[in-house]
């Protein structure tokens, strides 16, 4: 289970015609309590969608009782028009549960500058027939296909739902996620809901989002394109009534947002091989970072691992243009634990190393201290290409 796997959460997910496929599209996650404590990360992208706008403001008392998430549309770019609807399906879902709409959070995803008459109808019956369909709270509603049918209806071009769920002592920790494609950091990556039945305060919550998302979805790459609508939430019901302990709770979260943030990297957009570039004896945490976002965002190499080519000179090209504390002359990089590099020269024979797996492994030693650090990208396939040149038609 993902969100309903947490005592205190039920969830919806329904089909509202947003979506010419007439696939579900319309999602609703609702905490039944005792606590409403949440938290949340959104996009640092300066372009944000309507419900993000949203969001934000309603989140900043630290409470939420309820997520509505819609597919088919990022209502983005829509004007006054476009907020007003986020505010009218806040305040629908707020009226339907008998709660105040600032205890709701809103997510959309689709295509920016959607959000016309249709689209807001179309949101509205969705959260009513979403709110039909949750079943009475503690009742069998709040069930593994619940969950699964709310995972489902964030989809858009994801081609499977994306959920996960870890314990801790006591209490259990849940979630599910969208997103394909426009992976790239900003403190979230695509829609993200987590939910949990810990005792925990809003503060304590966020301080743990906030480290989970550093190592997890901050760290996921895969196209260097940041979304408008980048969401991710903890909820907390507190129905366990075991109170968490904060370092415990953090590794919990982490564990969750890890798992979804590898079903992400696994799903995105006509990728053919998933990679990881790890960086070891950086100078600091940050540069290991610099060092490897700056390959995970080279063309140049994504396309080299497409075509299963252990090019590892577009490796240290990229890897120059940081200001990472470094001497590129001393530098190792390992293929599929084949050292292709060693100081700066060649080494072993690039016939050594098989790219033919979809995992590959890229290891890049600076020599330069004792941090490392790793980021999470796809190659650059030619389905990447048609899928986003098609992806308003």
């Amino acid at each position: 289970m993902s969100v309903t796997a947490a005592a205190g959460f039920r969830a919806a997910g329904v089909a509202a015609g947003l979506k010419s496929t007439g696939a579900l599209d319309v999602a609703l996650v609702v905490n039944d309590g005792p606590l409403s404590a949440a938290a949340g990360v959104f996009t640092s992208n300066r372009a944000k969608a309507n419900p993000v706008l949203w969001s934000e403001q309603a989140l900043a008392g630290g409470s939420a009782r309820a997520v509505v998430l819609n597919s088919g549309g990022a209502n983005c770019f829509t004007g006054s028009f476009g907020f007003q609807t986020t505010h009218l399906t806040a305040e629908r879902v707020a009226a339907r549960l008998g709660i105040g709409a600032i205890d709701v959070q809103v997510c959309s995803t689709g295509l920016i500058g959607v959000g016309d008459e249709r689209f807001r109808q179309g949101v509205l019956a969705g959260v009513d027939a979403a709110a039909d369909a949750l079943g009475a709270p503690g009742a069998d509603g709040s069930d593994e296909a619940a969950g699964l049918r709310a995972a489902q209806a964030i989809m858009t071009t994801d081609s499977v739902p994306k959920q996960a769920v870890a314990t801790g002592s006591g209490y259990t920790v849940g979630g599910m996620a969208k997103g394909a494609g426009m992976l790239a950091p900003g403190l979230a990556t695509m829609l993200v809901v987590l939910t949990t039945d810990a005792v925990a305060e809003p503060d304590a919550l966020d301080r743990a989002l906030r480290a989970a998302t550093r190592t997890t979805f901050d760290r996921l790459d895969s196209d260097g394109c940041m979304s408008t609508n980048d969401t991710v939430l903890l909820l907390a019901s507190g129905a366990s009534g075991a109170a968490a302990d904060e370092a415990e709770l953090t590794a919990v979260v982490t564990a969750v947002c890890d798992d979804l943030a590898q079903q992400l990297q696994a799903d995105a957009e006509g990728a053919s091989h998933d990679i990881t570039i790890e960086v070891r004896s950086a100078a600091s945490e940050d540069d290991a970072v610099v060092v490897a976002r700056s390959v995970a965002r080279s063309n140049l190499f994504k396309a080299a691992i497409f075509g299963n080519d252990p090019n590892w000179g577009r490796v240290l090209a990229a890897i120059g243009t940081t200001d990472a504390a470094f001497d590129p002359y001393a530098v190792d990089v390992s293929f599929n634990g084949v050292r292709v590099c060693h100081a700066g020269e060649p080494d072993r024979p690039r016939e050594e190393v098989d790219l033919t797996p979809r995992a590959t492994h890229i290891v890049i030693d600076l020599f330069a201290g004792g941090s490392t650090a790793s980021i999470r990208t796809n190659d650059l396939t030619h389905d990447y290409v048609h899928e986003n040149s098609a992806y308003a038609s």
